[in-house]
């Protein structure tokens, strides 16, 4: 089978040192045999600004783990919406001139589909001018996703990003979608139903359960809710301070932390919100962290947070950290509905309740500080095992692997 297998084109505009799941699949593509090559922006996300040692004309070609990358230019996505819609362009624009000229030979491309949805049409070119498939892993439903993030109403501005992601999605010869409910979307936009497939998110090898640590920068002596990612407006963490003041209140008692780790547009005002409600001494911020060292934080915690903003998009949609909370054998409490939800209950790993009820995410964080210990730790073990049964990093990618093969 190794003198079959194929060249890959990778596009993202998101690729390491930013962390996101395409780094992984990457390099398992390249350790089955395939030839990968990725064309991916300057890193800046979450931050909003170059990574350091980066830049217009620095480090525009580099490797990772053995993968070949080359960076083309962007604008940085900065930390409001104009300068995230010239990030959004800037890729589009150095995407189209690149593959315009690019003489990389492959026999697939595959699209990384984060938001923005766009960032897909320099592979979508790509594919057609040298006529071969394009495979779309899709992360963010848009146009969904654009109108919820934007808050806008226009519809004209609407009718324009519709019309851009039905040219994406009927443009791909396959679209890999990690949840069901996009699946349903996609086919109510008229896409054909032999082309979605569904390729739930794994997490990487590293994230497993770890004996307790403790770590000077997390307390040790009282009960620790972790969240860890990026602190956007989409993950809806502003239901914490106010969470925490109600815990406050019914259990002065409690010794109860909140342990933020990431970077984001949001961070900020969270810092605020819980100085403004006198509940800063319940939180510890802590900046972005490698993925690798995700693992030993959450280790050093007893329950992991998961929420998004109450939006129907949200519903349909599985944070990846999800999978990274299950395979690291952590009860979970959330504030979430929807798919996500489901599997919380599905795997009996913990407790949800809705999107913005910050009363019901003050209760089932008392509930599970007053759980057992053994009923708190048979919580991990069920979420591990539901990882194992249905997140499997090995068996998700045979079922990849049979597309690749075609």
């Amino acid at each position: 089978m190794s003198s079959s297998k194929k060249r890959i084109l990778v596009v993202s505009q998101y690729f390491y040192p930013e962390q996101f799941r395409i780094n992984d699949i990457c390099v398992e593509l390249k350790r089955r045999g395939y030839e990968i090559n990725v064309v991916t922006g300057i890193p800046n996300y979450p931050q909003g600004k170059f990574y350091k040692g980066y830049g217009l004309f620095k480090k525009t070609k580099e490797q990772y783990n053995g993968v070949p990358i080359r960076r083309i230019p962007l604008i940085p996505r900065g930390k409001n919406y104009f300068t995230l819609s010239l990030n959004y362009i800037s890729f589009i624009v150095s995407g189209f001139f690149w593959q315009l000229f690019s003489r990389l030979k492959v026999d697939y491309v595959f699209c990384f589909g984060t938001s923005p949805i766009t960032q897909a049409l320099p592979g979508i070119w790509f594919s057609k001018r040298k006529k071969i498939p394009c495979y779309l892993y899709l992360q963010d439903l848009w146009p969904q996703s654009f109108e919820y993030i934007t808050g806008t109403r226009n519809k004209t501005i609407l009718h324009i990003v519709g019309k851009i992601s039905d040219y994406v999605y009927r443009n791909c010869t396959v679209i890999f979608v990690p949840s069901k409910g996009f699946a349903t979307v996609l086919v109510e936009r008229g896409i054909p139903e032999r082309k979605i497939v569904y390729w739930p998110q794994y997490a990487e090898d590293f994230f497993k359960p770890l004996s307790k640590m403790d770590l000077p920068e997390i307390p040790s002596d009282s009960f620790n809710v972790v969240f860890t990612g990026n602190v956007g407006l989409a993950q809806g963490l502003d239901i914490l301070p106010k969470s925490a003041r109600i815990i406050r209140n019914v259990r002065p008692d409690v010794n109860i932390k909140f342990v933020v780790v990431g970077d984001g547009r949001a961070r900020q005002n969270l810092i605020e919100e819980a100085e403004k409600m006198k509940v800063d001494d319940m939180f510890v911020f802590l900046p972005h962290k490698p993925a690798v060292k995700i693992p030993e934080i959450i280790s050093a915690c007893d329950v992991a947070f998961l929420s998004l903003r109450n939006d129907p998009v949200f519903k349909m949609t599985i944070p990846a950290k999800l999978q990274t909370y299950l395979a690291c054998g952590i009860p979970i409490v959330s504030a979430i509905e929807g798919e996500a939800a489901e599997i919380i209950k599905e795997a009996n790993a913990g407790i949800s309740s809705a999107p913005g009820d910050e009363l019901a995410l003050a209760q089932n964080i008392l509930s599970l500080y007053d759980m057992d210990k053994n009923e708190l730790r048979k919580l991990g073990l069920n979420a591990r095992m539901y990882y194992e049964n249905n997140f499997e990093k090995n068996k998700l990618f045979c079922i990849l692997e049979n597309y690749l093969r075609d």
